[in-house]
């Protein structure tokens, strides 16, 4: 029952944040935002990087293209449907690229074919077997996906995954693409395609786990247990519908309990909060509070028993070190009177390296902040390197100048803002709304004269505090298509209008990228 012995006790992590994670709704990365990401995931140590899904769009062919050729050490993979065109875009990106995959995958399940595709199973099983042929002949590794895998007849799937393993398939990705398995059901399955499909020793089993029932660690847990050696997930849980398996939460349960699963994992546990925290902070999605592993409060106590216990003996209520997963939950003493020098180490120890010049950047609004604040937090600064990669991502673009704002319960808000503008102007506007934030965006819609909806407005505090740092989150909507935004600021005002001017070139960004890509190759 056993996989191949090379990965009999490592179980290879695959991230598909930049595929699935990006099919979130109200997500939308530029091909620069999708290489920082890679970047990252690089750092963390990821075995697998699915970089996006070549044939869908211009943009991803060239996110694909870029990850494949800048990010070394990782995998890099594509998504393709068994068809034609779309593995032919994958090979297209993967053009000199050593360290590539393609992944296959095709509808099994009986519902899917009836309704989705409309095709008999012969006809599916010939397209799963044409595509891996395909797919071979661009690269060596590739993967299969039989989608809706959970709910397959049994029989139907092994046979599936026979005649795509006797194809060329390196890689067989068992899916419960609607999150409908538990835990005992999609073990046992695994544990029926060991048993099942005579060649299952030459190909490396995948599972894929969805979180409509709140169950898709559990689910790929399980999966490991019954001897499944690769687990395909998202970082904070991101992807279609509910998300994705965690991958942080699959990592962790088999570090912390070796002698449960006996397996070990290739990450590097360190860089597991600054990954959390730079998605969180480019997709525009904060973190709930007790989110497992990476919360705010994830190993933070409140109850006097608890804080009791832990101060005498920390393994009484903690079963991982924070340090362990690079969790930031301390205050850190730099204030008004710190130096670039002391800055610079702080940063480094986040994990941001930066050349003189960027620095003087960032030493310039860290010293606007220090003067609003006592005392700057870790998180603190990492909602200032966030707001300092925004603008670097669309420096091309526009920027918010000046904003002035009147307001009250007894006047109508009023806002004169000052937009730095692509071509090197400057425009000043004025306008009227029902709060001060609708006045700003007004105002900032009127420079820009995109026709566009804001969808969602979100406010936390960075940390705690009356002098917290502010930091918004906004969604607007064109032509059926969402793009989020966010800033940071002491001034809520300044916040907001720096994340609707964040979605904004969020939107222009990606729309310009597309038009680029139509001109190349795809």
């Amino acid at each position: 029952m056993a996989q191949q012995s090379s990965t009999e006790d490592r179980v290879i992590i695959f991230d598909t944040t930049l595929r699935d994670g990006e099919q979130s709704a109200g997500a939308g990365l530029t091909v620069e935002e999708k290489l920082r990401i890679a970047h990252q995931l690089n750092k963390l140590g990821v075995d697998v990087i699915e970089a996006g899904f070549a044939g869908s769009s211009p943009g991803d062919f060239e996110a694909v293209r870029r990850i494949a050729n800048e990010v070394k050490g990782p995998v890099i993979t594509s998504l393709a449907r068994a068809v034609d065109a779309d593995i032919d875009a994958a090979g297209r990106a993967f053009e000199g690229v050593e360290n590539a995959r393609i992944h296959v995958f095709i509808s099994a399940s009986d519902i899917h074919l009836m309704h989705q595709m409309r095709k008999d199973r012969e006809t599916i099983m010939d397209m799963a077997v044409h595509g891996v042929e395909r797919a071979k002949s661009y690269v060596d590794d590739v993967e299969f996906s039989a989608m809706d895998a959970s709910r397959t007849e049994p029989e139907y799937l092994y046979t599936m995954l026979e005649a795509v393993i006797r194809a060329g398939a390196t890689t067989v990705n068992i899916t419960d693409t609607v999150g409908y398995s538990t835990p005992d059901e999609f073990g046992a399955l695994i544990r029926g395609v060991i048993e099942n499909v005579p060649n299952i020793e030459q190909a490396v089993i995948s599972v894929h786990c969805h979180n409509d029932l709140g169950m898709a660690s559990a689910n790929s847990l399980a999966a490991i247990e019954n001897g499944a050696r690769q687990v395909e997930g998202c970082i904070n849980g991101l992807g279609e519908r509910a998300g994705n398996a965690a991958l942080e939460e699959v990592i962790m349960a088999v570090e912390t309990r070796p002698d449960h699963y006996g397996v070990t994992t290739g990450i590097n546990l360190r860089e597991i909060g600054n990954s959390s925290r730079m998605v969180s902070s480019i997709f525009g999605f904060p973190i709930q509070a007790n989110k497992a592993i990476v919360g705010q409060n994830a190993f933070r106590h409140s109850s006097g028993i608890h804080q009791d216990a832990f101060l005498k003996e920390r393994t009484t209520f903690e079963i991982m070190e924070p340090e362990s997963v690079g969790w930031r939950g301390q205050a850190l003493v730099l204030g008004k009177l710190s130096g670039r020098a002391g800055l610079r180490a702080r940063l480094h120890e986040l994990g941001y390296d930066l050349t003189d010049e960027e620095l003087t950047d960032v030493f310039v609004t860290f010293k606007d902040l220090a003067d609003t604040k006592r005392e700057i937090t870790d998180m603190d600064l990492e909602a200032l390197m966030s707001e300092q990669h925004r603008m670097v991502d669309t420096d091309r673009m526009y920027k918010v100048g000046t904003i002035h704002v009147v307001c009250g319960n007894d006047t109508s808000p009023e806002a004169r803002v000052t937009l730095e503008c692509p071509d090197g102007e400057s425009r000043t506007v004025e306008a009227r709304g029902t709060g001060p934030v609708d006045a700003v965006c007004k105002a900032i819609d009127e420079v820009v004269g995109l026709d566009i909806e804001l969808t969602e407005f979100a406010v936390t505090a960075v940390t705690e505090g009356i002098d917290s740092l502010g930091e918004v989150t906004i969604r607007v909507a064109k032509n059926g298509s969402v793009y989020s935004g966010r800033g940071s600021d002491s001034d809520i005002v300044v916040a907001s209008a720096k994340a609707y001017v964040n979605a904004i070139n969020r939107l222009l960004a990606i729309g310009a990228q597309d038009r680029s890509a139509n001109t190349g190759a795809v």
